[in-house]
């Protein structure tokens, strides 16, 4: 299994090429128990973890039963051991993969090159991250939600979350009660609201999605309190991103950081070095270093060219377009 995540929480996203799962069902039967039961090797550990890659057997001292969905779901489908990586970069994880082995544990070598792997693995996933060049959304659907009752079934959704549903990449998923499937990634964002709210996680539950347009989509989801103060249902929104969502996604995709970025607002406003000094509060030098790493990753040599590629190329184009 090969999947993007989302940089900001981790939570799986499209792409996500999947073998030897089984259906749409085994898959949501794996990442319902990847973020609400207690196993080893969570890919949000290993996002952390010094090393970004480990095998099962290897991590438990060849006692895999101690992970629940081994127990559960990957002993019963034929699997001997499984190797877990984040493909990362610094804390920013870009993708998650998952190898099975149906004989044999894997050995360390075989983790170590994985380890290896990881970051250049997610450079290139990063650079396909970046929002698509001249796609100009139209008449965008509004807000989309989906509801889910406390055994995680879907039992309501609205007009705009069929049409937002509709524009998604094909990949895996599951039938729902609704006469249509939820994309995997969908549902994975609803279980981890469940997660966050029976406090096996502390993240957020949200992700970023491109469309089979080249529009950009968030998809959030919380969970409400139910009778007594306990877990109720899931509400998730799907929406168009917004402009602050575009802005880190161009960051993100750029490897900018949170200065870089402010930094580059402020010269697509047309500000000079010395207004930007002053409006940050830093001194013209740094604002110079800051433009020469900024050029330098996105590959430009001038502002022009910089406003050019990061806001006519990417931001300004995916913007939903109104009428005048």
């Amino acid at each position: 299994m090969w999947t993007a995540a989302d940089s900001e929480t981790g939570l799986i996203t499209a792409p996500m090429p999947v073998e030897d799962l089984g259906s749409g069902e085994g898959c949501a039967a794996y990442w319902e128990s990847e973020l609400l039961e207690e196993n080893v090797l969570p890919f949000r550990d290993l996002a952390r973890a010094s090393v970004p890659a480990a095998a099962l057997r290897a991590a438990t001292g060849d006692l895999p039963g101690r992970s629940t969905r081994f127990r559960r779901l990957l002993a019963k489908g034929g699997v001997h051991d499984e190797l877990h990586a984040v493909l990362r970069i610094g804390d920013r994880p870009w993708g998650l993969v998952s190898l099975f082995r149906t004989a044999d544990a894997f050995r360390p070598d075989e983790t170590a090159v994985l380890a290896e792997l990881s970051r250049p693995m997610a450079e290139r996933l990063r650079g396909f991250a970046r929002p698509a060049a001249s796609v100009r959304a139209t008449d965008a659907p509004g807000p989309g939600l989906i509801l889910f009752d406390e055994s995680g079934e879907a039992t309501s959704i609205n007009d705009a979350a069929r049409q937002h549903l509709a524009l998604l990449p094909a990949g895996p998923s599951f039938p729902s009660p609704l006469g249509l499937r939820l994309p995997i990634w969908v549902i994975g964002t609803a279980l981890q609201a469940r997660a966050v709210a029976d406090g096996r996680d502390h993240g957020d539950a949200r992700i970023r999605i491109r469309t089979v347009e080249g529009r950009r989509l968030t998809c959030h989801a919380s969970c409400l309190a139910g009778v007594g103060g306990r877990p109720g249902s899931v509400a998730l929104v799907i929406e168009t991103a917004t402009l602050a969502d575009l802005s880190v996604l161009i960051a993100e995709a750029y490897g900018m950081t949170s200065r870089e970025l402010q930094i580059t607002r402020l010269v697509a406003r047309g500000l000079t070095t010395a207004e930007i000094a002053a409006t940050l509060f830093i001194s013209p030098h740094t604002v110079r270093d800051h433009l020469e790493t900024v050029f330098t990753k996105a590959a430009v040599s001038s502002r022009g060219a910089l406003v050019a590629r990061l806001f006519t190329e990417h931001y300004w184009p995916a913007l939903p377009q109104r009428g005048a």
